[in-house]
């Protein structure tokens, strides 16, 4: 007998109005998002207003690593929350069980993994990063609290939220994530700055690590209050190595990591080109960087907020209504951020200047800027189709675009461009990618129509 939940669930993915059920799952996803961007910024901001480019930079050269979380997240998250939602679309319960206990006990033990690799290897990962003598000491520093103690509560954060929404609890999924983004804010300034203790980047990684820990003890007390009226499972007693499950899991999440691994590699090399040119070029990128990250973040939430409706539909054979919430969040999302991009292109050197008091630095990220954000409404489009083929467990076209996008594309347009336009022509070569890479994805898009259509029962 269902329950009063299930009924509501059933009727968000297969009977509410498209745009209806898009808002329902998308906006509390977006608005995550969004928090987790802001406080993203938050520790630009507060370090920033340090005026001092090292402890930016050590923020900038870090940032590669703390991506690095979403190659876990995307392969235990991702891939357990589209085999969640295709197991509810097919009524197969007890897969959905046993999927979200293997999601999270998995995503915890390569968790302790990452952190313990780090340790061992943190004076190689440093000159790796692009860490020179003069940010050696304050990118060690903060990623000792992001990484060395912080990369469990950090990847079960993000985790968690995947797995609470792929039943259609995006508002639950949204307030756990950012109840740990809130409380971060509201560190940061009293770690970093002279007032407080005056901890610069360091105190932005302790804030980070404290946060993340806050946002886990949510989703464990959520999900014991819901016991027995929710889908997600960590009982131990459920986690089970099932060939069915393992593969259903690693053919989406493998290829949403690998694609995460390439953007990691994407962008150490574009720390090491910046770096050259000094800590102020490395603080503008990174702070460019963060800002183009608000506006990607929202098409990124955007696509994660969809992706349960489309994989229930898939697997419940309704592919028209997934068609229809496809079409819609592509509109959505390129009409959002083409006018984002014309903003941020006006704009860019009053944005530069909310973050940091230094005239080079901001002189440089003015130019980084307006490069960065003309990608951003080829990059909603591209988003929504990797989306797509998670949801329908077409893992092979998203490795295929995820190599596309780095391999192929990114990391030979970042030579070709700063070999032609040094310094300023690295910001252009995610737009040149995406641009091609929007293309491929309609083609992609249409020919899953054509197929879907084909086979509507």
């Amino acid at each position: 007998m269902q329950n009063r939940e299930d009924i509501k669930k059933i009727y968000l993915f297969e009977k509410m109005p498209v745009p209806k059920s898009v808002a329902a799952l998308a906006v509390p996803t977006i608005i995550s998002s969004l928090v987790m961007v802001i406080y993203s910024l938050a520790d630009t901001w507060f370090v920033g207003l340090t005026d001092d480019p090292v402890q930016n930079a050590a923020v900038a050269l870090a940032a590669p690593v703390l991506l690095a979380f979403n190659a876990i997240n995307n392969l235990f998250g991702v891939g357990t929350s589209s085999m969640m939602s295709r197991a509810l679309g097919r009524k197969d319960y007890d897969t959905v069980y046993k999927s979200s206990a293997f999601g999270f006990y998995c995503s915890l033990l390569f968790a302790l993994i990452f952190s313990f690799i780090y340790i061992i290897f943190h004076s190689q990962l440093l000159e790796i990063l692009g860490a020179r003598p003069d940010t050696l000491s304050a990118t060690s520093r903060y990623l000792k609290w992001t990484v060395a103690l912080g990369a469990a509560p950090a990847i079960l954060n993000v985790v968690f939220a995947y797995l609470v929404r792929s039943e259609g609890s995006a508002l639950h999924a949204s307030i756990g994530t950012m109840s740990g983004c809130l409380l971060n804010i509201v560190l940061d300034p009293i770690f970093v700055l002279p007032w407080g203790l005056g901890m610069g980047a360091e105190g932005a990684g302790l804030a980070t690590f404290i946060s993340n820990c806050v946002a886990c003890l949510y989703f464990f007390g959520l999900l014991f209050i819901k016991r027995g009226r929710t889908y997600v499972c960590i009982r131990p007693s459920m986690f089970r190595l099932k060939k069915e499950i393992i593969i259903g899991i690693c053919a989406v999440g493998i290829p949403a990591s690998i694609q995460n691994l390439l953007n990691v590699t994407g962008m150490t090399i574009l720390n090491n080109f910046t770096s050259s040119y000094g800590a102020d070029s490395v603080a503008a990128m990174g702070i460019a960087n963060r800002i183009n990250l608000v506006p990607m973040y929202i098409a990124l939430g955007l696509s994660q907020g969809v992706m349960p409706l489309i994989s229930y539909n898939y697997a419940n054979k309704t592919y028209k209504r997934a068609k229809h919430a496809i079409v819609f969040s592509s509109k959505i999302s390129v009409g959002m951020l083409g006018l984002v991009t014309v903003v941020f292109y006006i704009f860019a050197a009053q944005l530069m200047g909310l973050f940091i008091n230094n005239d080079t630095i901001i002189s440089y990220g003015t130019g980084f800027l307006r490069g960065l954000c003309l990608s951003l409404p080829f990059m909603g489009m591209d988003f929504l189709a990797v989306a797509v083929f998670q949801a329908c467990g077409i893992g092979r076209l998203s490795l295929l675009f995820a190599i596309l996008r780095k391999i192929v594309l990114e990391i030979p347009f970042l030579f070709i461009l700063n070999r032609l336009f040094p310094m300023y022509g690295l910001a252009y070569a995610q737009f040149s990618a995406e641009f091609i890479l929007s293309i491929s994805a309609l083609i992609a898009l249409g020919g899953i129509f054509r197929k879907l259509m084909r086979e509507e029962p």
